[in-house]
């Protein structure tokens, strides 16, 4: 098959790209405003790899024949989405427009990437895909909650009104190998203050929870979803084990031998108390569960960034 990927180089995509050209012809588009050449660089040489330098935001043609489409294309982290709110908010509509217009174009199936966001601030603990959410709509934030909300919008009217070929999950935090340094994530943030030495800064009393999948477990959902015929989600996909920020620190900490403290700062605009995915439907749906724990998951991506910095952690 012909399996096209929006955001192809970012973290997750890169990932996908590996996965996927295994067995099928990748074609990776991405405008490397938060992708990066370097984790698709491995790829080039290969023949049934292809990349494409396209912001999405712009209607996107492509000669070939494409069977599956996975639309992960935005900006995703805090720091990024908010340096420019309009442009996210655009990729989450008018980027998603593009790609499933090329999906009813092309008679091929569509995976959106959404995202544990649109539960925003949760009423509701661990959140149910039934739930609508806490999300405010004019916040700081909105521009990829209410964005990503948007797209899932846009994913059901046309597959109501064109008969286009869904799928929606929903992301939880996921991390592993190339995550971004320096985009505001909570894991790449600690892993670097860490392994350079440098007090941990936590957040608001560091009670607040999150949940955290391993890179190669999500990307297995990913696919076991596309695969799935007559299931258009939306699926929740993350790991259903619960930890408080302050636990990830210390846990960090420990693995990485590392010496940093913590340091403590007002909580940000609209930061959600508790995050953590029930994931019934995907374990009934998709026979699908994490499998890497949190310690082992850990260890590999302090790992990585050890490596990609050239340093081993102070002492």
């Amino acid at each position: 098959m012909n399996i096209l990927i929006t955001g192809g180089a970012g973290f997750i995509g890169s990932h996908l790209c590996d996965a996927l050209i295994k067995n099928h012809s990748v074609i990776c588009v991405d405008n490397l405003f938060t992708g990066s050449r370097e984790n698709i660089k491995h790829l080039e040489d290969n023949k049934n790899f292809s990349f494409v330098n396209h912001d999405i935001v712009e209607p996107l043609a492509i000669d070939e024949p494409i069977h599956q489409i996975y639309h992960l294309a935005c900006p995703a982290s805090p720091v990024h989405y908010q340096f420019d709110a309009i442009k996210t908010i655009k990729t989450n509509v008018m980027g998603t427009i593009n790609v499933l217009e090329l999906a009813k174009q092309k008679k091929a199936a569509i995976l959106l990437a959404s995202t544990s966001e649109v539960y925003g601030d949760p009423l509701e603990h661990p959140q149910k895909e039934e739930y609508w959410g806490n999300v405010n709509p004019i916040g700081i934030r909105s521009c990829y909650d209410e964005g990503k909300r948007c797209a899932e919008t846009l994913m059901f009217d046309y597959h109501r009104q064109n008969k286009v070929d869904i799928k929606v999950v929903r992301i939880f935090n996921t991390y592993g190998p190339r995550m971004a340094r320096h985009d505001g994530r909570v894991v790449s943030n600690f892993i670097l203050q860490a392994l350079e030495g440098n007090p941990i800064t936590i957040y608001g009393n560091g009670e607040q929870t999150r949940s955290f999948c391993y890179i190669a477990d999500l990307i297995n959902g990913l696919m076991k979803m596309m695969g799935k015929e007559h299931i258009t989600g939306p699926v929740n996909l993350g790991n259903p084990v619960e930890l408080t920020i302050g636990e990830l620190a210390k846990t960090i900490i420990t693995i990485s031998g590392s010496p940093s403290g913590l340091v403590r700062k007002p909580l940000p605009q609209d930061d959600p108390r508790q995050r953590m995915p029930d994931i019934s439907l995907a374990r009934k749906a998709l026979s699908w569960e994490p499998a890497v724990s949190l310690m082992e998951g850990l260890g590999k991506t302090i790992g990585w960034f050890k490596e990609s910095l050239g340093r081993t952690p102070c002492h």
